[in-house]
C-alpha cells in the first residue's frame, strides 16, 4: 500500500480523500474489536489528514510529496494489519489496488509483450487523458472508495 498510495497521489485531493474513507472503515472495525488505542490513533490520523486535505483539494496549495505519501500509505497498511483483516484491507483500499494494478499491468506489458497495454498508467491519468477534469476524477474515485469501504466492512464484520 505504500507504493499504491504514492501512485494515487497524482491528482489534487485524490490520495488523502481516499485515505480518510479507508481509515473511517478501519475505525469502525477497530471499534467493534474494542481496540481503543488503535481507534484513537485512527481518529487522530483522520483529523490530521482532513486538515491537510483542506489545502490539498483542487487547486492544491500543499502537496504530500514522496515522504508524506509513503508515510500515509504505510500507516494505512499498518492499520489494516493491526486489525487482522488482511483481505478486507485489499477491498477497503480497492481504488489504491486499481491504481497500482494498472501500473503493474503497464510495466508487465512493456516488459513481456514489448508494448503498452494502456495509453497511459496509472488509471487516473488514463481518465484525464480521455478528457475528464481533475475534480471529476477525484470525486468519482472517492465515490468508488466509499463503495469499496462498505464492501470491505461487510467482509470484515459480517463475514467473519
Amino acid at each position: 500500500f505504500v507504493n499504491a498510495f504514492n501512485i494515487a497521489d497524482g491528482l489534487d485531493g485524490l490520495a488523502p480523500g481516499l485515505l480518510i474513507i479507508c481509515l473511517g472503515a478501519f475505525l469502525a472495525i477497530s471499534s467493534t474489536q474494542l481496540d481503543q488505542t488503535l481507534a484513537i490513533f485512527i481518529s487522530i490520523l483522520i483529523g490530521s489528514v482532513s486538515a491537510f486535505l483542506y489545502f490539498n483539494i483542487y487547486k492544491a496549495r500543499i502537496w504530500l510529496g514522496d515522504s508524506g505519501s509513503m508515510a500515509l500509505g504505510a500507516s494505512l497498511a499498518v492499520v489494516g494489519l493491526l486489525t487482522g483483516k488482511i483481505f478486507a484491507l485489499a477491498v477497503i483500499g480497492g481504488v489504491f489496488v486499481i491504481e497500482v494494478g494498472s501500473s503493474l499491468i503497464q510495466l508487465l506489458g512493456k516488459k513481456y509483450l514489448g508494448h503498452k497495454i494502456f495509453p497511459v498508467a496509472p488509471f487516473h491519468l488514463l481518465l484525464q487523458r480521455r478528457g475528464w477534469e481533475e475534480p471529476k476524477i477525484v470525486m468519482r474515485a472517492w465515490l468508488f472508495g466509499f463503495f469499496f469501504a462498505i464492501l470491505g466492512l461487510y467482509i470484515a464484520l459480517v463475514n467473519n
